[in-house]
């Protein structure tokens, strides 16, 4: 088996912090505990559902985050999904076509970002492979292209767009 280069999961801390959803639930769930010490006007145990609410929101992103990693290989990206029921996907480096980074501000300030892929490969059957809130995302891009580059030059890849022009 290929030693592995890097293995990653999404951030929660960087979505915590790095994206409008986030900063909404930690908002959401301090507004709770204040409204609740303040006891303004005297609402009872309703705002501390404001914080259950938040904390309900930030253990789905955790299992979700838990759910998925990511392994890269000199020749392949490896996906392992699920928690009780766990599946793992391979894509082959040299089958990957297209490597994108989304980040917003929000997201460049927390050090995440995107990272979209779209290969030939079954994995992502004609769609884009979406891995969100990853820390060190430019770097990480950066360096899966280089091993992409690296695998095409050592099968002798090369890729060939077909174009059909219309007159």
């Amino acid at each position: 088996m290929d030693a592995i280069r890097d293995t990653f999961r999404s951030s929660l801390g960087g979505w915590l912090w790095g994206s409008a959803a986030g900063i909404a639930t930690i908002l959401l769930g301090l507004a709770g505990v204040v409204v609740t010490i303040a006891k303004a006007g005297d609402w009872g145990a309703w705002p501390l559902a404001l914080t259950a609410l938040a904390l309900l929101i930030v253990l789905v992103r955790w299992l979700d985050t838990l759910a998925s990693k990511y392994e890269i290989t000199d020749q392949r990206l490896i996906i392992r999904r699920g928690i009780f029921m766990k599946s793992i996907d391979e894509i082959e480096l040299y089958r990957i076509k297209d490597l994108r980074l989304n980040f917003s501000l929000l997201n460049q300030m927390a050090g995440i970002g995107t990272i979209c892929l779209a290969s030939s490969d079954e994995t992502t059957h004609g769609a884009e492979l979406v891995m969100r809130d990853v820390p060190r995302a430019q770097a990480r891009r950066e360096s899966l292209r280089a091993l992409v580059d690296a695998a095409r030059r050592q099968r002798g890849v090369r890729e060939l767009d077909m174009v059909r022009e219309t007159l």
